[in-house]
């Protein structure tokens, strides 16, 4: 039987099936595990099952030893993993998309409509309980119906918020290095743009580019102040690729309207400069987070797993 390192809590579900036919050291607590022990729990691994939480980096591949395989990461993303180092090593790294696409693009397309009706601000009066009454000025939002969303990284996810703001009434422009096909694109009756057009033309605009070192603050001062100043921003895409200090001062500054985060820069802290914003949606990054999804990511990790233990093609290999 082989080592399995998990480094993080999964569902049971998917515990069972790799505890089935190997040895599997899985840390349980809802805590993160320490990098002391992480270090001493991968020694000897022939696969690992990794969280978004945990650093997969030359130290840790070289703790493990020569014979680890591979790195399954409980996510679409994989930026917690450094690819070219484990490529060195012959280690083999997967990841878990289309299982998290319809719940992620349901919170992007939550973070439209929170930040544009400015629902997290109404609640918070409630829940403060300031004095309010209805009228006809009070706490107006902006309507989307007609109006344009602007898609950055045109991939599974953003096909799906852009499905989902459709049915909202709102128009879709997108930008992606190659066009969607052409049923796609009929379906959704949507705009192929430079990034320049979409950011000067788009009412809101939703991020859904993967994070790499050519898109670290994709979203940066210059950028944002393309945008029209009556626009939102969203992200549910990977924190850095938002300068959150540049948000900041374009929120304070009202160079954009407003804009409505899950994921950031240094998770789990936020950049003080957003805390005290009302034009600010912040949610603890939460696009995956449904039962039924995690259970799906978590099922599909151990499937990429097993297939490379048993000598077979995982079914989403990285690179």
């Amino acid at each position: 039987m082989s080592k399995v390192v998990v480094t993080g809590k999964i569902p049971s579900g998917a515990l069972t099936r790799l505890r089935a036919e190997h040895d599997v050291l899985a840390w349980e607590d809802s805590t993160p595990i320490s990098r002391e022990e992480l270090l001493k729990r991968v020694r000897g691994a022939d696969a690992i099952v990794s969280l978004l939480t945990e650093k997969i980096d030359d130290e840790l591949l070289a703790a493990a030893g020569v014979q680890l395989g591979s790195v399954s990461n409980v996510a679409v993303g994989y930026n917690n993993i450094d690819v070219p180092a484990c490529k060195a090593r012959s280690v083999l790294v997967t990841n878990t998309p289309g299982v998290l696409t319809e719940a992620t693009a349901d919170i992007a397309m939550s973070l439209i409509l929170m930040v544009t009706r400015r629902l997290a601000e109404g609640e918070r009066v409630i829940r403060a309980q300031q004095p309010w009454q209805w009228g006809m000025f009070y706490m107006l939002g902006s309507s989307i119906q007609g109006r344009q969303l602007g898609i950055v990284g045109m991939g599974q996810i953003g096909v799906a918020v852009a499905r989902r703001a459709r049915a909202f009434g709102m128009t879709i422009a997108y930008t992606k290095r190659t066009p969607l096909d052409a049923a796609t694109h009929k379906e959704l009756d949507a705009k192929h743009v430079e990034l320049d057009e979409l950011l000067a033309t788009s009412d809101v605009v939703s991020l859904h580019c993967p994070y790499s070192p050519e898109t670290h603050h994709f979203m940066n001062a210059t950028q944002l102040a393309k945008m029209k100043s009556s626009a939102y921003l969203v992200n549910t895409a990977r924190g850095p690729v938002v300068d959150e200090a540049a948000l900041a001062d374009a929120l304070q500054r009202n160079v954009i309207a407003g804009a409505g985060l899950d994921v950031f820069e240094k998770e789990p802290v936020v950049h003080e400069g957003l805390l005290g914003l009302d034009n600010a949606v912040l949610i603890p990054h939460l696009g995956s987070a449904t039962v039924e999804t995690r259970a799906a990511m978590a099922d599909l990790a151990a499937t990429n797993a097993l297939a490379i233990l048993n000598g077979k093609t995982a079914p989403n290999l990285v690179g």
